[in-house]
C-alpha cells in the first residue's frame, strides 16, 4: 500500500482489516459478531474485573451505538477469531491518532477457556506489528492495572516497556489500585 493510499485509508477510517496468526485471524468487528455469547461477555464479572466495562450492563443494543462510533474514524474494532473453527474468543481496540502519529491498543480475551494459552499475545502482537509496520504510525502504547498480571506480561513480551505509574487511580473492589502504561516506537 502507498502511503497515499495508507493515509487516505487511515483518514478515512477503519477498513476492512485482516490479519492471520499461526493459531489466529483478527478482522474488523462487524455488527454479525454481535451475539448473545459477545455480549455476556461484557456482562461477565470475571471477563471485564480490569475494565471500566464493569461498571454498566450491555445489551445488542449498546453494543450496536459502541460499533457505530467506529464509523468514519481511524479507529478499529476488531475481532479475535480461531482460524481451525471460525470460532470469536475475544476483542481489541486500535484507537490511532494521525496528529501525534500513535496508537493505543487493548485487548480483551471473552472466552474464559481461551485464557492462559498465549492467544492474548499472539492477537496483541499481530496488531501491535501491523501498527508498527505503518508509515503514519512512531509509537503504540497501552495501559492496565496493575493487578492485570496477564495483560503486563502480554504488554512485557511484546516488547513494550514501561512508561509510567498513575498511583491509586482507579478503585478496585473498593481498593485504590495504580494503572500501568506501556509504549513501544517503531524503531525499538
Amino acid at each position: 500500500m502507498s502511503r497515499e493510499v495508507e493515509r487516505a485509508v487511515a483518514a478515512k477510517g477503519a477498513f476492512p482489516l485482516r490479519l492471520e496468526g499461526p493459531r489466529l485471524l483478527v478482522r474488523s468487528f462487524t455488527v454479525d459478531d454481535i451475539q448473545p455469547t459477545y455480549v455476556a461477555w461484557l456482562n461477565d464479572p470475571e471477563v471485564v474485573r480490569f475494565s471500566n466495562q464493569r461498571f454498566r450492563r450491555h445489551d445488542e443494543e449498546t453494543c450496536q451505538i459502541y460499533l457505530s462510533g467506529f464509523e468514519g474514524s481511524s479507529n478499529y474494532f476488531l475481532a479475535i477469531v480461531l482460524r481451525e473453527s471460525g470460532r470469536m474468543i475475544g476483542t481489541m481496540t486500535a484507537y490511532c491518532n494521525e496528529h501525534h502519529q500513535t496508537a493505543d491498543i487493548g485487548v480483551m480475551l471473552g472466552a474464559r477457556e481461551a485464557w492462559g494459552k498465549g492467544f492474548g499475545l499472539e492477537a496483541f502482537s499481530l496488531v501491535l506489528n501491523w501498527l508498527l509496520a505503518r508509515s503514519d504510525i512512531r509509537k503504540v502504547t497501552a495501559g492496565t492495572l496493575a493487578h492485570n498480571i496477564g495483560m503486563i506480561r502480554i504488554m512485557e513480551r511484546a516488547g513494550l516497556r514501561l512508561e509510567a505509574t498513575r498511583r491509586a487511580q482507579e478503585l478496585l473492589d473498593g481498593q485504590p489500585a495504580d494503572i500501568v502504561y506501556y509504549g513501544r516506537f517503531k524503531d525499538a
